[in-house]
C-alpha cells in the first residue's frame, strides 16, 4: 500500500466548526488533514491543477428507495415535532496508523438516506424543524473537491488521487431527493435557534459530532438523544417492500455461498487450518455479490461448534465431525442475511450427529409452525425450547422434569441452548436493538417483520454431564422468516435443512 510522501501535521481536534471553538481546533470538514501531504512548490501545485479532462460518468437518477426514506423520515418527523434531528453517518475509523477499516455507515443514517456505498464518511442527516410543522432533511457532506484544490492531490484520507472521486451536492440530491449541503456550514446550522429548539443526537454513530451537539446544547442529554435512538430502532421493526426485496437479495448470495463453501471442505479437510479455507470461500461469494459480510462469519468445526461465537476460524477440519457455519451476505444496500447450517464434513451424518440434528431440526419447525400474526415475539423462543427440553429429557440429560427445567426457577436445559431462538434481521444483523421490550420482546408479530428462527444444542467436549458420544457436538439450524398475514415465510428455504436432504445436496456439489 503507498504512504504520504511527507510528514504529515499533528493531528487537531475535529469537535469544533467554522462558527469557532476552541484553540487550535479544525473544521469539520478537515478532519482528514492530518494525513494530507503539502508539497511547497507552487511550480508543482500549478502543473498537478493543470490539462485534465472533464470527468465524465453515468448521469445520476433518483434511486427507488428515495420514496421509502422520504415515508420513514417523515414518521420520525411526526415523533419529534418542533425539535432538530442530527443522525451522523458517522467518520472513517483507524485500523492501523495511517490505514482505515472500510467504512459503513451507521444503520440509521443508512435507514433514513438509502445511501449505503463508502462515499459518505462524515456526513450528516439533519431534520429541522420548519414553522408550518414538520422538517426539512438536509444532508451534510463532504462533496468532490476541485482539481485545483490541495485536496484533490494531496489528501489521502478524501483526496480524489488517493481514494477516488466522491460525488458532487447535486449528485446526491438527485439520488436522494434530499438537498444537501457542504459539511463546513454544518456547526452554523446546528446552533441556529438554539437554545429554543431543542437539539437531539444518535449519540454512538460519531463522537465529533456528538461533542459539537453537546456543546451547542451546553451539556450531554443523554435520555433525550436515547429516546431518538429507540424511536429510529423501532421504525426498522416492520420491513417495507423494498426491504424485504433486499433481503431476499442477501439470502439468495448466501445460499450461493454456502454451496461455495461445501465445494472447498474437501480442500478444507485437507488444510491446516481448514475452518480459514471455509471463512475465505463465504467471504469471496460476499464480495463478490455484495457489500462483503453481514458479521464475522462462524467456521466452527468439531469442538469449536460449541463455542456460540467462534469467529477465530483457525481450527481443523477432519472427516466423521460437523462444520457449523452461520454467515450472511450484506448487500450494498446494507441488508444483511443471517443464516445457519452444520454440515457433516465428508458428506453423510453419523447416527448420534443425525440424532442431535434432528432434535434442532424439530425445534425449528415447532417455531415456524406457532409463529404468525398475533403471538408474541418471545413465544417463538418458548416454543423451541420446549420441544429441545422434552428431547433432552427424553435421552436422560435433564436433571428435573421438562415442566421444572422451562420454569424460570430451573432452567436446567440451558447448559446445552444457552442463546435465544429469535431476533430481528436487516441493516443490523441483530436489529433493532435499541427498541423497547414492549416493542420487541413483548411484542406481537405483525407482517412485515423479519427475524431468525434458529435454534442450537451444543455438547462440549469437556462436557461430563452427558455421554462420551455427545461430547464435541455443536449443532445450530438458522433461517430468515417473513411475517406473512398468515404465517411465515421461510426466505433461506432453498437451502436443505433436512438431514436426508443436506446430504443429497452436498453431494450434488461435490
Amino acid at each position: 500500500m503507498v504512504t504520504t510522501a511527507s510528514e504529515p501535521p499533528a493531528p487537531r481536534d475535529p469537535a469544533a466548526g467554522a462558527a469557532g471553538g476552541a484553540e487550535d481546533t479544525q473544521d469539520l470538514a478537515d478532519r482528514g488533514s492530518n494525513r494530507s501531504q503539502r508539497p511547497d512548490s507552487q511550480a508543482f501545485r500549478d502543473f498537478i491543477a493543470a490539462d485534465w479532462a472533464p470527468r465524465s460518468g453515468p448521469a445520476a437518477t433518483r434511486e427507488p428507495v428515495a420514496d421509502h426514506t422520504e415515508r420513514r423520515r417523515a414518521a420520525i418527523s411526526a415523533a419529534f415535532a418542533g425539535e432538530r434531528l442530527v443522525v451522523p453517518a458517522g467518520p472513517l475509523k483507524v485500523r492501523s496508523n495511517d490505514t482505515d477499516y472500510r467504512f459503513r455507515p451507521h444503520s440509521a443514517f443508512a435507514h433514513l438516506t438509502g445511501l449505503g456505498t463508502d462515499e459518505e464518511p462524515d456526513a450528516v442527516l439533519v431534520l429541522h424543524p420548519v414553522e408550518d410543522g414538520g422538517h426539512e432533511a438536509v444532508l451534510y457532506f463532504r462533496p468532490l473537491a476541485g482539481r485545483d484544490t490541495e485536496e484533490f492531490y494531496a489528501d489521502a484520507r478524501y483526496g480524489e488521487f488517493w481514494v477516488g472521486a466522491r460525488p458532487t451536492l447535486e449528485e446526491i440530491e438527485t439520488r436522494t431527493g434530499l438537498r444537501c449541503a457542504h459539511i463546513d456550514s454544518l456547526r452554523d446550522e446546528l446552533a441556529k435557534d438554539a437554545p429554543q429548539v431543542p437539539l437531539r443526537v444518535v449519540r454512538e454513530a460519531d463522537e465529533a459530532i456528538c461533542a459539537v451537539v453537546d456543546e451547542i446544547r451546553q451539556g450531554a442529554r443523554e435520555e433525550e438523544d436515547a429516546a431518538l435512538a429507540e424511536a429510529l430502532s423501532e421504525l426498522r421493526l416492520v420491513k417495507d417492500d423494498w426491504e424485504v426485496a433486499q433481503l431476499r437479495e442477501a439470502v439468495a448470495a448466501t445460499i450461493a455461498g454456502f454451496a461455495d463453501v461445501v465445494r472447498e471442505l474437501d480442500r478444507a479437510a485437507d488444510h491446516p487450518r481448514g475452518e480459514r479455507v471455509i471463512e475465505g470461500a463465504f467471504g469471496a461469494r460476499a464480495r463478490e455479490e455484495g457489500n462483503g459480510i453481514g458479521y464475522d462469519t462462524i467456521a466452527a468445526a468439531g469442538d469449536h461448534a460449541t463455542t456460540l461465537h467462534w469467529i477465530r476460524n483457525d481450527g481443523q477440519v477432519h472427516r466423521g465431525e460437523l462444520v457449523l457455519l452461520d454467515a450472511g451476505v450484506e448487500v450494498d444496500s446494507l441488508y444483511t442475511a443471517d443464516v445457519t447450517r452444520t454440515l457433516p464434513v465428508d458428506g453423510t451424518f453419523t447416527e448420534v450427529q443425525r440424532r442431535v440434528y434432528t432434535a434442532v431440526l424439530d425445534a425449528a419447525d415447532a417455531a415456524f409452525a406457532f409463529a404468525r400474526p398475533g403471538v408474541r415475539f418471545r413465544e417463538v423462543h418458548t416454543t423451541a425450547l420446549r420441544v429441545l427440553a422434552e428431547r433432552l429429557h427424553s435421552w436422560g440429560l435433564l436433571p428435573v422434569s421438562v415442566e421444572e427445567a422451562v420454569s424460570p426457577e430451573g432452567q436446567q436445559h440451558r447448559r446445552w441452548m444457552p442463546h435465544g431462538t429469535s431476533h430481528h434481521l436487516g441493516l443490523d444483523v441483530h436489529d433493532c436493538a435499541q427498541a423497547r421490550r414492549e416493542m420487541y420482546l413483548d411484542a406481537e408479530l405483525v407482517p412485515g417483520m423479519v427475524f431468525t428462527i434458529e435454534p442450537g444444542l451444543y455438547f462440549k467436549a469437556d462436557d461430563l454431564a452427558v455421554p462420551e458420544e455427545y461430547r464435541g457436538i455443536g449443532v445450530r439450524i438458522e433461517d430468515d422468516v417473513l411475517v406473512t398475514a398468515t404465517g411465515v415465510e421461510n426466505l433461506s428455504a432453498a437451502l436443505p435443512r433436512r438431514p436426508e436432504d443436506v446430504e443429497a445436496w452436498m453431494a450434488s456439489l461435490r
